[in-house]
């Protein structure tokens, strides 16, 4: 637009137009002169304006996610770290309670049989020459522990250690092959050795047990503890060692050779406990875990006999309205008096037809009332071979006879 003198009277010429209406508008108080204008405006404008942010609204949210972006980056990072040091206490805390638990079992075994032990706890494994299965523990010269001194755990015998060193110590395990340790089994005073089977034990960590005497038996479940060195070392008496799974019968040799599985699971060694001081006394089985019940039998199951149904139970005859209960009773009741009335023919149906019956108790000896013939002996039961067709008149003329034998039926 071009800057002449007609532009710029235009331009003041509005100017003053828009001044006056301003001022009539606010003086008019509440009776607003360009109200009808105003609204309409507001309308017009309000869709306009609703119609402009909805296009841009999108486009200005773009604008400060990318803004955001290096902020909102830092959060989720925090946010991240915080989540993995959550789920790790939340693990540790979840391992010391397990922990806690072991080392609870484990006193409690050590009190049971008044071992003094060094608790412990397995590191690392370790390879020490001439050893196959060994590891090493926290624990150390500077806590009382020297070598030959029995390790074990909450559940039995680990091992012996083999190294003690200022602030650690290396223990070998019962199922490492160059390990041996006199044992005993429960309740008796047969001896033997326990020898460890190395990878030869499978994934079960078998061990062997070893009996000196060839003639005692020996069976399946029996246990096995400690019997003990001389001096208490390497090995206490009375500790836990395992339960029998096998027996080898092989004829001819001196001794008989079993394989026990341990007590302690040797693939999941966390707490350990050093036994620094042994018992005054032989604590012999009352370290052994208490023998588990038998599992109980299976219930027997009801046997029935036909027609027969359990109580509380109602039979197919009851449940489709063919029999109501109570029925069988009351045809019990009615038989004896029903059966005791005098001259009256008795029938009965069976799988062949119908069977007569008279007064005299016998069936199908032609009228009723006469006695079956001299020197021949009343059969039990005739049965005819009629249809139920020909049931009633055969009823009607047994009525009759007995009527006429009695003297009140007919005219003599």
């Amino acid at each position: 637009m071009r800057d002449t003198r007609r532009a710029r009277l235009m331009l003041g010429l509005l100017l003053a137009v828009a001044l006056i209406l301003i001022t009539v508008d606010n003086r008019a108080g509440s009776d607003r002169v360009l109200g009808p204008v105003r609204g309409f405006a507001a309308a017009v404008f309000g869709k306009a304006e609703r119609v402009g942010a909805a296009v841009t609204g999108p486009i200005t949210g773009f604008v400060g996610m990318l803004r955001d972006a290096p902020s909102a980056r830092r959060v989720i990072g925090d946010l991240r770290k915080e989540n993995a040091r959550l789920r790790d206490e939340v693990s540790a805390q979840r391992l010391d309670r397990t922990r806690s638990d072991k080392l609870d079992r484990m006193l409690g075994l050590a009190g049971l049989g008044r071992y003094r032990i060094v608790p412990a706890q397995v590191v690392a494994r370790r390879t020490v020459a001439g050893f196959e299965d060994t590891v090493e523990i926290d624990a150390g010269e500077a806590d009382g522990i020297r070598a030959d001194m029995t390790v074990l755990s909450d559940e039995g015998l680990v091992g012996r250690v083999i190294q003690a060193g200022p602030s650690s110590s290396t223990v070998a395990l019962l199922t490492d092959p160059a390990l041996s340790a006199g044992a005993r089994l429960e309740g008796g005073n047969e001896l033997g050795v326990v020898n460890g089977l190395g990878e030869a034990g499978g994934g079960g960590n078998l061990i062997k047990f070893r009996l000196l005497d060839s003639t005692v038996p020996i069976g399946v479940g029996r246990r096995i503890v400690s019997f003990g060195s001389q001096r208490s070392l390497p090995y206490v008496p009375g500790v836990p060692i395992g339960v029998v799974e096998r027996i080898d019968n092989t004829p001819g040799e001196v001794t008989r050779t079993a394989y026990a599985r341990p007590f302690t699971d040797f693939s999941a060694l966390d707490v350990v406990g050093v036994v620094v001081a042994a018992p005054k006394r032989d604590p012999r089985d009352s370290v052994l875990p208490p023998v588990p019940p038998p599992p109980k039998p299976p219930k027997p199951r009801e046997e029935r006999r036909p027609g027969e149904h359990r109580t509380g139970q109602r039979s197919l005859e009851e449940e489709f309205g063919l029999r109501r209960p109570g029925d069988e009773v009351q045809a019990a009741a009615e038989r004896p008096a029903r059966e005791a009335r005098p001259g009256t023919a008795q029938e009965r149906r069976g799988r062949h037809g119908t069977q007569r019956a008279d007064e005299t108790g016998g069936y199908g000896y032609g009228p009723a009332g006469q006695a079956p013939p001299a020197g021949a002996a009343p059969p039990r039961e005739t049965q005819t071979r009629e249809g139920t067709a020909d049931a009633a008149p055969r009823a009607r003329e047994g009525a009759a006879g007995a009527a006429a034998g009695d003297g009140r039926g007919g005219r003599n």
